[in-house]
């Protein structure tokens, strides 16, 4: 099909594998002029931007690294790793300040507890110091009565 097809131009006769290479070449030239005006376009593009002023940037960029050198943030990982430790330290011993605080409040209930039976052990005493005059007076009756009776047994004696 191709190869049978000519081309006439101004009296020259082009048969079909020349049409081709022709074709090959125009698309190739065609596809790099259309390349170089896209790349063309954008560097208009690019060229049409202003560019701001950098040196404010540069300036807060070198204040920084004078403050970064100033606290000397190379050392700050080691001093992170030590207030990470002293936090764990810190957590535990708070555990058992937490412990300690739960026995503290165990041993207050257990005070008054005793307070409370202090209290009755001396109510109880107060009571029993009554009951030992009362058996003191009950036994100065008895023995009384055991005089009186003995004194009945023997009027003359």
């Amino acid at each position: 099909m191709i190869e049978d097809s000519e081309l006439k131009i101004g009296g020259q006769t082009f048969k079909g594998a020349w049409i081709m290479v022709v074709v090959a070449i125009g698309s190739t030239i065609g596809g790099g002029v259309w390349t170089a005006s896209s790349l063309y376009s954008r560097l208009e593009t690019v060229e049409s931007v202003s560019v701001p002023d950098v040196a404010p940037l540069h300036e807060s960029i070198q204040l920084i690294e004078q403050q970064l050198d100033d606290n000397d943030i190379s050392h700050l990982s080691a001093k992170l790793a030590t207030l990470g430790t002293n936090l764990v330290t810190i957590s535990a011993q708070q555990e058992k300040l937490l412990e300690v605080t739960t026995d503290v409040s165990r041993l207050e209930k257990d005070i008054e507890t005793i307070k409370a039976t202090v209290k009755k052990a001396e109510l109880i005493s107060e009571s029993l110091g009554d009951t030992d005059d009362r058996i003191k007076v009950i036994m100065k009756e008895l023995d009384d009565i055991w005089l009186g009776m003995d004194a009945l047994s023997m009027p003359l004696k």
